[in-house]
């Protein structure tokens, strides 16, 4: 007899990195098109928002006091600095996602995914990678996987092979015998 978690296959974080101009929100943008049942996590932001940008659905969008109350708090995966502002991504959503079983798609910049790798060794991390980029050996080894980013459709195919193949084995029973 099985309980429901142990029959669900649980889902993996996959975190999508590479260097700046790689591409990724267009990868993303065709992979989420195609596999709907990924999720993407929204960042929060200390910057103002932009023409056209929706609070909750393009940035969360805070204070800088609410930023390093969580940071403080340990409720962000990683967070950096760019400028005056800052930006990091929220644990909660991801959490709740792969607990009900959904993959969850990570776009970040080369130093972010690292980041993650250290606090989430389990993490699935993916290099988008122009023709011909070749990172440096120690990037490239925390990497385990390395799409070529050629064209974006093909690039968000084989995206999407892997994020249908970042489910963990289901739990199985002990064999009796």
């Amino acid at each position: 007899m099985t309980t429901d978690d142990e029959a669900r296959p649980a889902a993996r974080l996959t975190v999508l990195a590479g260097p700046s101009g790689a591409g990724r929100e267009s990868v993303v943008e065709l992979v989420r098109a195609r596999f709907a049942s990924a999720w993407v996590p929204v960042p929060a932001t200390t910057r103002p928002p932009r023409p056209g940008e929706v609070h909750g659905v393009d940035r969360i969008f805070l204070a800088p006091a609410e930023f390093d109350r969580l940071v403080e708090a340990g409720e962000l995966l990683e967070w950096s600095r760019t400028g005056p502002y800052r930006r990091g991504i929220p644990r909660e959503g991801i959490r709740s996602r792969l607990a009900a079983g959904q993959p969850v798609l990570l776009p970040l910049d080369l130093p972010g995914a690292l980041a993650v790798r250290a606090v989430v060794p389990d993490a699935q991390l993916v290099l988008l990678a122009p023709p011909g980029y070749r990172p440096d050996p120690a990037t490239a080894a925390a990497f385990a996987h390395a799409v070529t980013h050629d064209r974006t459709e093909r690039a968000a195919d084989e995206l999407v092979g892997l994020l249908g193949s970042s489910f963990l084995a289901p739990a199985r029973p002990p064999a009796s015998g």
